[in-house]
């Protein structure tokens, strides 16, 4: 159903002065002047229907008035009498097809009536017409998403957001339709060969969104037996094994993905991460970690899993540099703040270390805090179901 308080702002009554190009001499007769008068007296006082028979008399007298039947399509509309509305809006556009607030008034109608292919060429002259009416563009929108045409519902949100980048319904909207677009890409991969690495990496993601890791991890290990070979099917692999904590397993499968993409530093980091995880050699960690850092500067998960191992080796202050640039790019982070007080505690700088171990008891208290009450209001929304 369409939503009514939006749909009214595009009501406009026209002045009856409006008639067919060709018809310029025409003019408005005092007895339609005076009919005019009477529906808006009624309609002043919620007399709908009296309005809408003072219209039809108009219409009788002066049947080329295309801003006639605007307004009384515009009543019909009010009156939810959608059909009437389409009929006599319909004939308006037919004597004069450039009345924009015709357009956008047919087009939410036949919107409201689930005419969605009917109201889209309506809608598009109410936005050509007038580009700054985001009340139509958003009906537009609306209907070429419930038309399947995300791609064309995108640029019409995109404006939107273009004009009021505080328009929490368009964003909202822009959201759900770049899913929609992921959603049928996703599809479409999996429809041209189910039985590819891709469609099996796509079936892994699902499973892991469902929280479904036996699931995930089958579909990877399908992805890297049909493509061992291709970047990203081993990668998808030891992701899984790494969010389980199973380190051996994750650190084999990020080298079998170095030894398809090299420079790839996400995958060199984990692999190293894994590595310090399962109380590996601190020397061969700081090695790759150093590789991963030289090709992403700013990778500072690296970095703090760098100064991490150089303070295994007793090398605290070659951690030191590594753990204020990643302090400084993430200050809420409690680990960094641990290893930077373990580093000055080894190089015998009590107060910064008492400082920095302090910071890291409020942080981790805040996180612990915020874990609970997100928690007890799960547990509330659970509550309130039963």
């Amino acid at each position: 159903m369409v939503n009514w308080p939006v749909i009214r702002f595009l009501f406009v009554f026209l002045p009856l002065a409006i008639v067919q190009a060709q018809n310029t001499a025409a003019t408005v007769s005092p007895a339609v002047q005076q009919l005019v008068a009477e529906a808006h007296q009624a309609q002043s006082q919620g007399d709908l229907a009296t309005a809408v028979a003072k219209y039809q008399q108009i219409l009788q007298i002066a049947p080329r008035l295309a801003a006639a039947y605007n307004n009384l399509g515009m009543l019909y509309y009010q009156q939810h009498d959608l059909p009437q509305a389409v009929a006599v809006l319909e004939k308006g556009l037919k004597i004069d097809p450039s009345v924009v607030a015709t357009s956008a008034l047919l087009g939410s109608a036949q919107f409201s009536m689930g005419q969605y292919k009917e109201a889209r060429p309506h809608l598009e002259a109410a936005v050509r017409g007038n580009p700054k009416d985001d009340f139509a563009r958003r009906l537009l929108a609306r209907d070429l998403i419930s038309l399947k045409d995300y791609e064309g519902a995108v640029v019409q949100l995109r404006t939107m957001v273009a004009h009021d980048p505080k328009d929490q319904d368009a964003w909202y909207l822009l959201g759900k339709t770049y899913l929609q677009l992921s959603e049928s890409a996703l599809g479409k991969v999996n429809e041209i060969d189910p039985n590819s690495a891709l469609s099996q990496e796509i079936a892994g993601e699902v499973m892991q969104s469902m929280g479904n890791s036996d699931g995930a991890l089958g579909a990877y290990k399908k992805a890297v037996e049909i493509a061992p070979q291709q970047p990203g099917t081993h990668e998808h692999l030891a992701d899984e094994y790494w969010t389980l904590g199973k380190w051996e397993s994750a650190r084999d499968e990020f080298q079998a993905e170095l030894a398809n993409d090299p420079n790839n530093c996400q995958a060199r980091w984990k692999m190293a991460n894994s590595l310090l995880s399962m109380h590996g050699s601190p020397d061969e960690a700081v090695k790759e970690l150093s590789v991963a850092i030289e090709q992403c500067f700013d990778l500072m998960q690296a970095r703090v899993d760098r100064a991490r191992a150089l303070i295994a080796l007793g090398k605290p202050a070659d951690a030191l540099p590594d753990l204020i640039l990643a302090e400084k790019a993430n200050p809420d982070e409690p680990t960094i703040h641990f290893y930077l007080a373990n580093a000055y505690r080894a190089q015998g700088r009590v107060d910064d270390a008492h400082n920095e171990m302090q910071t890291y008891k409020k942080l981790m208290d805040s996180a612990t805090e915020s874990e609970s009450k997100r928690a007890a209001e799960e547990q509330k929304i659970v509550n309130d179901a039963h």
